[in-house]
């Protein structure tokens, strides 16, 4: 059974910074590549950053040079250190492993940026 589990969410003050985790099981990890999502209210879901499996980034244009994404495929975890927070940063973050045409999703971990 696949499992991403998602924790680090909260609530944070603007220019504040969260460091998000994802753990897998029932998966290969170092295989997959691993990407964080976000869905704000009433917006689609989006892709924040995205790491392969030989560890290539890249970044939604509006995270670039606040956001960090890496993984230790020897912990089976793919992180997120989001720095310099914004309001608009607000959104329920998902965890995303694929490989091929294959996909999952974590739960998800809610981010609120609010002073």
């Amino acid at each position: 059974q696949v499992q991403l589990v998602e924790s680090g969410g909260g609530l944070v003050q603007p220019g504040g910074s969260l460091r998000l985790s994802c753990a897998a099981s029932g998966i290969i990890f170092s295989v997959n590549n691993m990407a964080w999502y976000r869905q704000a209210p009433g917006k689609q879901r989006e892709l924040v950053a995205r790491i392969s499996n030989v560890y290539s980034t890249n970044y939604a244009d509006s995270v670039k040079g606040r956001f960090t994404i890496s993984r230790d495929n020897a912990k089976n975890t793919v992180y997120l250190q989001m720095n310099s927070l914004k309001s608009e940063d607000t959104a329920a973050y998902y965890c995303n492993a694929g490989l091929g045409g294959t996909t999952y999703w974590g739960q998800g971990t809610q981010v609120t940026v609010s002073s």
